[in-house]
């Protein structure tokens, strides 16, 4: 799916959403801890939300960030590299490569969610640390990657896994020059 119709898909489902659990556009804003004005410019289809911003707001939701995105339930069992359902985008507004995420499996209407990361040089999550409830473990295919886990700083090479209660704050280092990469298993989908 081209990433602007995967936004306009998010876009669609967001305001349904968020008026399916009651709250204002404000609410909601302050629940997230995004802006009223990004908020309301996303539920227009105006904008273009950074997976942690759609985290943010599957967490205040309650539902898993896939809720954004389910469609029809794909009758084949295998996703081809090429038609991987992206969860980020190539680059951010300066250029700098973003973070990328891949759904692995077909969709998130299973008890488990597997997800590819590439992880830029330098690059991290320590802005917006991510917390949901579930269980999560990741293998280190390629580069370098410290795990932040609370206080805890766990740094994985190549071949290296981790496995963690994902109610433990936790974020995400390339300390690296090249890039990590990475394969998650989250029970159940957070996305």
């Amino acid at each position: 799916m081209p990433p602007q119709a995967t936004i306009s898909e998010f876009s669609r489902r967001l305001g349904p959403l968020r008026l399916a659990v009651g709250l204002s556009i404000e609410e909601l804003a302050a629940k997230a801890d995004i802006s009223t004005g990004l908020l309301s410019q996303l539920e227009r289809g105006i904008g273009n939300p950074s997976f942690n911003t759609m985290a943010k707001l599957a967490y205040a939701l309650g539902v898993p960030i896939g809720t954004f995105f389910n469609g029809v339930q794909p009758a084949d069992p295998v996703v081809r590299k090429h038609a991987r359902k992206k969860l980020a985008h190539a680059s951010f507004a300066n250029g700098t490569p973003a973070p990328v995420y891949e759904l692995l499996t077909p969709d998130l209407q299973r008890k488990l969610e597997v997800i590819w990361v590439e992880l830029p040089p330098g690059q991290s999550n320590e802005e917006a640390p991510f917390v949901h409830d579930t269980e999560e473990c990741g293998v280190l295919l390629s580069g370098t990657l410290e795990v932040h886990l609370g206080d805890q700083v766990h740094t994985l090479n190549a071949g290296d896994s981790i496995a963690f209660n994902g109610l433990v704050p936790h974020w995400y280092r390339n300390p690296g020059k090249v890039p990590a990469v990475s394969i998650w298993i989250v029970t159940p989908p957070s996305f």
